[in-house]
C-alpha cells in the first residue's frame, strides 16, 4: 500500500506554478478553454518525458495503469 507521495507528483511540487500561472494569463494561455487547461497539458506532458512515451496511445495507457486514490 502506498504511504507517501508518487515520484511525480513529488517533482510536479517543485515546480513554481504561481510563477506558471502568471505566464499563463499574461500570454492568455487558458483563454476561451473549458476543461482541459495550460497546468493539466504540462503535467500530461511532463509525464509523457518522465516515462517515455511516444504517442497519446502510450500517454493514456500509463495514465491507466496507475490505480486512482481517493
Amino acid at each position: 500500500m502506498l504511504h507517501g507521495q508518487y515520484i511525480f507528483t513529488q517533482i510536479m511540487n517543485l515546480v513554481p506554478w504561481e510563477r506558471f500561472q502568471t505566464s499563463v494569463e499574461r500570454y492568455r494561455g487558458d483563454y476561451r478553454v473549458r476543461q482541459f487547461r495550460c497546468a493539466d497539458y504540462f503535467r500530461v506532458m511532463a509525464f509523457a518525458q518522465l516515462t517515455y512515451c511516444e504517442s497519446l496511445r502510450d500517454i493514456v495507457n500509463c495514465l491507466q495503469a496507475i490505480p486512482r486514490i481517493p
